[in-house]
């Protein structure tokens, strides 16, 4: 049994496809496979083109697993690979590698060179080789006055405008980023806000600059000096910017862990973002900027307070 796709976000449309898969794999008494690619194929189609990661390939293969899916391939996409014939890629991949007995995809999926297959071309095939094909409609959901199909392109553009409550619907969670805690200037702390500077991967998908109620977590096994454990999960207010205030130029995600005190250099961890609570905005004077911190810090733990 095997499933196709890029799979970015894992978001409610993917899990619906993926759980039909697993399903399906259950019945027949086979191993659920699903191939995703990497580098991103936009990447190699489009050289140049750097498409923003809702998930890390670590983060897809999680996700999937927790969805049940017993084998997560993952397809080094290289100009060889996107010049595949439709015909080869099923041939080489799908019977030869995998031994496919049922394929289950989007009823939109393309593949092989120029995308020039579709669902046609792998019934075509599969009567041929004896695998059963089944596509699934995208899912959609009526949100303000509009039919909104679930994409990963929607998310994105979501998350872009800062609307990470929206993202989430889509998600069927909330927007995550990683990264690992770098050293920052050390601003926070004077100002009695001390954050956890995280450098996430390279054309992650950060939302809009502006303060954010997020949850905060370690992902690593520490040790961590101080009240943070590993794996737990702790409310942050958290900024996305530049720090105008200071004339800042350099793109920044800065977490304030609310009620903890640990020293997380070094340590990956995850901010999954809730609720936006303003813009970034240029304040006259330092004491301005501390009220404001102050407000947001008590926003972001009524917002969180009220999930758990």
């Amino acid at each position: 049994m095997v499933t196709i796709g890029v799979f970015d976000g894992v978001h409610r449309g993917h899990a619906e496809l993926i759980g039909s898969a697993v399903k399906a794999g259950r019945s027949r008494g086979v191993p659920t496979v699903l191939m995703t690619f990497d580098p991103h194929p936009m990447e190699v189609v489009f050289p140049g083109s750097h498409p923003a990661q809702l998930t890390t390939l670590t983060r897809r293969a999680e996700l999937a697993e927790e969805l049940g899916i017993d084998v997560f391939l993952v397809v080094p996409f290289t100009t060889d690979f996107m010049k595949l014939t439709p015909e080869r890629y099923i041939h080489e991949l799908l019977v030869e590698r995998l031994h496919v007995v049922e394929v289950i995809v989007g009823e939109n999926f393309t593949f092989g060179k120029k995308a020039a297959g579709n669902v046609g071309t792998l019934r075509k095939a599969g009567e041929r080789f004896g695998f059963a094909v089944e596509s699934l409609s995208l899912v959609a959901e009526h949100h303000q006055s509009e039919t909104v199909t679930f994409s990963s392109t929607y998310i994105r553009s979501c998350v872009d405008a800062g609307d990470v409550v929206t993202a989430a619907e889509a998600l069927g969670r909330p927007h995550r980023v990683e990264g690992v805690v770098v050293r920052g200037d050390g601003r926070g702390r004077v100002l009695g806000f001390p954050t956890a500077n995280v450098a996430p991967p390279m054309y992650s998908a950060i939302p809009a600059d502006g303060v954010y109620a997020a949850w905060f977590t370690v992902l690593g096994h520490g040790p961590v000096t101080g009240s943070v454990i590993p794996g737990e999960r702790y409310q942050a207010a958290v900024s996305v910017g530049t720090n105008p205030t200071f004339s800042g130029r350099t793109r920044t995600v800065e977490a304030f862990v609310l009620d903890t005190a640990a020293d997380l250099y070094g340590q990956h961890v995850a901010v999954d973002f809730v609720a936006r609570l303003r813009g970034q905005l240029k304040f006259d004077s330092v004491d301005d900027l501390i009220k404001a911190m102050g407000k947001d810090t008590e926003k972001a733990r009524a917002i969180l307070s009220a999930q758990d």
